[in-house]
């Protein structure tokens, strides 16, 4: 197998056009192109840094504040999912542990590892590699549902001084997490991924 780097060519990453390596833009789209992104790990871990700042107060802040006749309760990410499955509701329970916790935690070691493989490269697990970017990159929208949830029930349940529920602290780190962990995926330049592979050329007959 041969490399489109070792045949003298780039592609371009917003449209897939290749072209002669030196090319400094795609003729089609207008984009820069380079064979590597030199500065895409750095980027990577920055937004993976933040992410994971804003995450940590996300999980230890209200999510929600209802207010009652006057009273006020104050529910966290886990501590809501705990008491939806206390009304029985195990399923929206699991759904809301599952796109809060296990999802983003997931996303956080799966973003690491593959940062961690690109800067010391090694072969072999390259496409088992890419298949764990190409999922990282396709779940990572679906850690908003908490998000979207707590807009929703904001928007509809509003009684004036019956009850009213309104986002907490933790549904803005929430949010900005999830932003910064997609950004962190969106740097990763997928190419890095297979510098490790040692590419053989076949024996002559």
């Amino acid at each position: 197998m041969i490399t489109a780097r070792q045949s003298g060519l780039v592609a371009c990453r917003s449209c897939g056009r290749v072209w002669p390596l030196g090319t400094p833009t795609c003729g089609r789209c207008g984009a820069a192109l380079v064979s590597r992104d030199a500065k895409s790990l750095q980027r990577v871990m920055a937004w993976w840094t933040a992410g994971l700042i804003c995450y940590i107060p996300a999980n230890l802040y209200p999510m929600l504040v209802t207010t009652t006749f006057g009273s006020e309760e104050k529910g966290t990410i886990v501590g809501g999912a705990i008491e939806i499955a206390r009304h029985g509701d195990f399923l929206i329970a699991a759904i809301v542990l599952i796109a809060s916790v296990m999802i983003p935690v997931s996303k956080f070691i799966a973003i690491a590892y593959l940062a961690h493989s690109a800067w010391r490269p090694r072969p072999g697990g390259a496409l088992r590699r890419l298949h764990l970017f190409e999922a990282t990159e396709f779940i990572g929208r679906w850690s908003m549902i908490d998000v979207f949830v707590v807009a929703i029930l904001s928007a509809l349940v509003q009684f004036s001084v019956v009850a009213s529920i309104h986002p907490g602290p933790a549904a803005l780190t929430f949010a900005l997490s999830v932003i910064f962990t997609m950004l962190s995926a969106k740097s990763f330049d997928p190419r890095l991924i297979w510098d490790g592979e040692t590419i053989e050329s076949p024996a002559e007959p």
